[in-house]
């Protein structure tokens, strides 16, 4: 176990530094200056001259790069063109916001969905199969910002019972969970977050769990006269690796994805923090945003790598 820990670790080094260097690339391919948010509209060349040699974009791009994954490696990010304030203080600030929304998103969505996708698989063609995977369709196909303007709507506007937008009372600074005049503003964009994970992870469970229950091994144990609930225990231990993979993508997606749903509630997370930077061109907040989110996601992917050996040996030998 140890060799293969050390293993998947020395194959995610290659792979964290493709995705800084695509992080970095990537910011550069779209149109504009990113210096436009700061200098105003008759500034002459000289002080666009200074200006850029502040920030290091009048260095070659190889340059900038070196440059840049030197001072990342020290946990220097650079300093927010917009805010003038340093990019690592901006992006841990809204990483800590998300991860609160992501810390109750994740059990609600994995539980649910697991939960309703073994129901499913356990029933394949029968009316509680066709129920379940009809709602985790449902779940898939709304689109999550769509459903958040509804509750909205329905929670804040009509019935007057939760927050619609924002983060606590005082802000994300005075924030506590453990106060529910803070916590309610959690429940709508906690909700709206979980909706397409659960039908993903759903309609992902129900499928390995069907597929395993028409494996041979089954038929074997039923022919020797184990119990279903036995039967279903084997089931589930088989079908759990392709569902952990699933479940880590997911998380991702929680993590990184949630530029919408915290665009619609004004969540001051990474999803806002990352909308905000792409509309002002704040290139520093853009690549520091992008990396750590995608730091977030190599070390989920390597984690559920490893989940996935300790519970099916197969993988172990591979």
């Amino acid at each position: 176990m140890i060799n293969l820990i050390f293993r998947r670790i020395l194959y995610a080094i290659p792979i964290a530094f493709g995705v800084s260097v695509v992080c970095f690339s990537l910011v550069y391919l779209a149109p504009g200056d990113p210096l436009q948010t700061i200098l105003p509209s008759d500034a002459s060349a000289e002080t666009i001259a200074l200006v850029k040699a502040a920030y290091g974009f009048d260095q070659p791009l190889p340059i900038q790069f070196l440059r840049w994954l030197g001072r990342v490696v020290t946990g220097d990010f650079g300093q927010s063109v917009a805010t003038r304030r340093p990019v690592i203080l901006e992006v841990t600030g809204a990483l800590s916001n998300t991860i609160t929304l992501v810390m109750f998103a994740v059990p609600l969505a994995f539980s649910i969905g697991y939960s309703i996708g073994v129901a499913a698989g356990c029933f394949p063609g029968q009316w509680i199969d066709r129920a379940l995977t009809g709602t985790a369709v449902m779940g898939v196909s709304l689109p999550n910002y769509w459903f958040g303007i509804v509750l909205v709507i329905a929670f804040a506007v009509e019935m007057m019972v939760l927050p619609a937008t924002g983060m606590g009372l005082n802000g994300s600074a005075g924030f506590s969970i453990f106060r529910w005049e803070d916590a309610r503003f959690l429940v709508l964009p906690v909700i709206t977050l979980s909706m397409v994970p659960i039908g993903i992870i759903s309609r992902t469970t129900r499928a390995a769990v069907a597929e395993v229950f028409n494996q041979e091994f089954v038929i074997t144990l039923r022919a020797k006269g184990l119990s279903e609930m036995a039967i279903v225990r084997h089931v589930l231990k088989n079908s759990l690796p392709q569902v952990l993979a699933v479940m880590g993508l997911q998380f991702g997606y929680l993590m990184g994805g949630s530029i919408l749903v915290e665009t619609v509630f004004t969540w001051p997370g990474s999803g806002f923090l990352l909308s905000k930077a792409i509309i002002n061109r704040d290139v520093p907040v853009l690549q520091g945003t992008i990396l750590m989110l995608s730091m977030v996601f190599v070390a989920t992917n390597l984690l559920v790598d490893l989940l996935q050996a300790q519970i099916d040996p197969r993988i172990r030998r591979a």
